[in-house]
């Protein structure tokens, strides 16, 4: 279920307002392999289910970058804003990682709107996020994402 706003200013008097719980999204091993090639980043903890199994985490885990990556289609899930002609991902503060995102794993997100601010483009909302990892007791991250919603 995601919260609506019905403009990008509307965001400005919801500071603190909780946006929920996403649905989940497996990270399973085709995924990370994507990822890999997409970015370059090979190592064996990631792309080797064989060697894997011997290693630090019992098999292949998804790269950092990957399960905050996941953090952008989860947030869209969770907040929608009306009226805009786009939005625009500003980056992350405070990013933790916390537990490796096992392949195989499912993981959601869950957030409070933290801030927003006007500024010259449009409103820039900041979000404090949390990456679940079903059936773990840690979370995967943490995170504070930045985004730009630009009126219409």
């Amino acid at each position: 279920m995601s919260t609506r706003f019905a403009s990008p200013d509307a965001l400005l008097e919801a500071v603190g307002t909780d946006l929920g719980t996403s649905g989940w999204i497996t990270v399973d091993q085709a995924r990370i392999d994507r990822f890999a090639d997409a970015t370059g980043d090979h190592q064996w903890i990631h792309v080797d289910p064989e060697r894997a199994a011997d290693g630090p985490f019992g098999g292949t885990i998804a790269h950092g970058y990957l399960s905050l990556s996941l953090l952008a289609p989860l947030m869209f899930e969770l907040l929608v804003v009306e009226g805009c002609a786009l939005i625009v991902n500003a980056g992350s503060d405070r990013v933790r990682f916390l537990a490796p995102v096992r392949a195989g794993s499912r993981v959601r997100a869950q957030a409070t709107l933290a801030g927003a601010e006007r500024i010259p483009l449009g409103v820039r909302a900041r979000a404090a996020v949390t990456l679940e990892i079903e059936s773990e007791p840690k979370p995967a991250l943490v995170a504070e994402t930045l985004t730009v919603f630009v009126p219409e």
